[in-house]
């Protein structure tokens, strides 16, 4: 094995899939990418890092409130567009062509084209790690898309879309919760 530079251990356990998060400020809605999420537990327990350097972090501060859409493999290129530009001067919906459908319990619209949408409330902020804390509260997915690869960031500008499944859920039963 060859030494990686501690700088760059993140990239050998760089978390995903890639998130979409949407919020509205009660002016407009808005997209960013986010690459840093964490699943808390079996339930629906969820956080993120980011921090004021992002525009929808005063949306997330002020509403309390977001969506997770979650893209296919095949909207990487619109995924890496949105975290590329700011909502403070680009409307991400019209400029990606992605579509936003109303949400049933936030504000955050949900986004059509994504595998997944799971709508959330922010339940606390960690500030000295920038790390939010979500609750979700609805949960969709789109079994009928053709792509249902889930894309991983790397950290360095590298992606990796998911491959092969491998079906362990007998020999795991013990462990997972009853009707997962």
């Amino acid at each position: 094995m060859k030494t990686l530079p501690l700088s760059k251990a993140f990239t050998l356990i760089e978390p995903g899939p890639v998130v979409l998060v949407t919020t509205n400020n009660g002016q407009a809605n808005n997209i960013m990418t986010i690459t840093w999420t964490m699943v808390m537990d079996f339930s629906p327990s969820f956080a993120m890092t980011t921090g004021p350097w992002n525009y929808s972090y005063a949306a997330l501060r002020e509403t309390k409130e977001c969506v997770f859409a979650i893209p296919g493999a095949d909207l990487i290129d619109k995924a890496v567009g949105v975290g590329m530009c700011s909502g403070e001067d680009t409307d991400k919906f019209e400029k990606f062509g992605l579509t936003p459908v109303k949400a049933k319990h936030v504000r955050a619209p949900l986004i059509k084209e994504c595998l997944g949408n799971i709508e959330c409330r922010i339940v606390d902020f960690v500030d000295r790690h920038n790390i939010i804390v979500l609750e979700g509260l609805a949960a969709y997915a789109d079994s009928a898309r053709k792509d249902q690869r889930m894309i991983h960031a790397v950290g360095d500008g590298t992606f990796i879309a998911d491959g092969r499944k491998f079906d362990r859920k007998e020999m795991m039963r013990a462990k997972i919760p009853s009707g997962v």
